[in-house]
């Protein structure tokens, strides 16, 4: 059974504390604070709209290092043509927006509220959560969006018009990351569309320690629209 917890109440249960499914606890409560704090520890929220909300520690974890991205062959063709260009943060509620409106096989709706998404966008002014947008021409075709804390990137969503335009985007935030040294990207959800791009998964012990170790590295707050600089 999940740790129910009152909104007031500043804390989650120690992340181990999670089921088999990965459910750690009921809580209410989508404020931004909130948030920081769980994501810090690897917790996220997982709910459909008009539900109780539920937080989640899935385990093993599926991650990716940055600098362990793959490139496939026909990616490769997309890079070298330059179909598409993507800048950071500069149209972060769009991104989030079109993320909240994807529809997505075998989900009857988005667990992107309007709630959460204010939440973001607050955590957004702060510095701290960031978006990738991926552009053909001046048309928004992708995008993704997640949580930075240290050197760990909380990939959150991600969205697509064209084909390949969200693995586009996701594939230049690697290389951009590891440029900034990051070690790692969340990726929450184990799929199979992740492990082809390189994904692993780690214990949930692997995964912990490297984020309470995150929690210690310097890392100011800052937008990343100045990263971009070649395509």
């Amino acid at each position: 059974m999940p740790f129910f917890l009152p909104p007031e109440f500043p804390h989650f249960p120690h992340p181990f504390h999670a089921d088999d499914d990965g459910v750690l606890a009921l809580c209410n409560d989508l404020s931004p604070d909130r948030l920081l704090l769980a994501y810090t520890f690897g917790i996220f929220p997982w709910y459909n709209k008009g539900e109780d909300i539920f937080w989640f520690y899935t385990h093993p974890r599926c991650v990716i290092k940055p600098r362990d991205v793959i490139v496939s062959k026909s990616m490769r063709s997309y890079f070298n043509q330059k179909k598409f260009r993507i800048t950071l943060d500069t149209c972060f509620e769009r991104v989030i927006t079109h993320c909240q409106q994807t529809k997505r096989k075998g989900q009857g709706g988005t667990w992107i509220t309007e709630e959460l998404k204010a939440s973001f966008l607050v955590l957004h002014e702060r510095k701290y959560a960031h978006s990738v947008e991926v552009w053909e021409g001046e048309e928004l075709v992708g995008g993704l969006y997640g949580m930075s804390i240290g050197k760990v990137f909380f990939g959150e969503s991600m969205f697509a018009l064209k084909s390949n335009a969200s693995k586009f985007g996701f594939i230049r935030l690697c290389q951009i990351l590891d440029q900034q040294g990051y070690t790692l990207i969340d990726c929450q959800q184990r799929t199979t569309h992740m492990l082809r791009m390189g994904a692993d998964t780690i214990s949930k012990e692997a995964f912990f320690y490297h984020l309470k170790s995150n929690a210690l590295t310097d890392s100011p707050l800052h937008s990343w629209t100045s990263w971009v600089t070649t395509e």
